[in-house]
């Protein structure tokens, strides 16, 4: 169990890591596009006389649940607003604190689902990389599927999340103890599995 726990910690460092190479370092710009300064200003100037009396919360605007909204959404422009009515350091460090504490709940997680379920190296290897491109498909690409989100985000965001889980991944995978008895049986059955080839 303590070579399983190290892993998971270490799993959770290559996560943050890989995070804050992705998104806390100038590499971030290749995800976000940029609006003029005072076009900037103009908005933010906007979004708070608009949003302020609501408060912080994810905004779609425009707001399709009426019969005018919807007509509106149908022409354009749209927007799926993330607002925050307080704002908050760039570089805000209690995030910082926070997210590592994250990064290492997530590769705990990691490193006890690869330890519980799979026997060898390679299975882990090979799960984790199965797994971590599910998961970014679904839960980010389908972003763009479903509600038309920027290609060029989504993707980096996409691909910044499977570097993480695979770096997650292989490093907890590297640490946990293997049971050679349990990765011979499973190859033994994969073997007699596959079909007799005809020659």
């Amino acid at each position: 169990m303590i070579r399983t726990l190290l892993g998971g910690l270490l799993g959770g460092c290559a996560l943050y890591v890989t995070g804050f190479i992705f998104w806390g370092t100038p590499l971030s710009a290749i995800a976000f596009n940029r609006a003029d300064p005072q076009a900037s200003a103009n908005l933010q100037a906007a979004m708070a006389q608009a949003l302020n009396s609501s408060g912080t919360g994810v905004y779609i605007i425009p707001d399709p649940a009426t019969a005018a909204g919807t007509v509106l959404y149908g022409k354009g422009p749209i927007g799926q607003i993330f607002y925050n009515s307080a704002g908050f350091p760039v570089m805000d460090g209690s995030s910082l604190i926070s997210g590592f504490i994250l990064a290492l709940v997530t590769g705990l997680l990691i490193a006890l689902a690869l330890r519980l379920v799979l026997p060898s190296f390679a299975a882990r290897a090979r799960a984790t990389f199965l797994f971590a491109i599910g998961a970014v498909l679904w839960l980010h690409v389908g972003q763009a599927v479903f509600n038309h989100a920027p290609w060029g985000y989504i993707l980096y965001l996409a691909f910044s999340d499977l570097v993480g889980l695979i770096a997650a991944g292989l490093v907890s995978a590297k640490f946990l103890p293997e049971d050679k008895s349990a990765a011979d049986r499973i190859e033994a059955d994969i073997t007699a599995s596959e079909p007799d080839t005809v020659h």
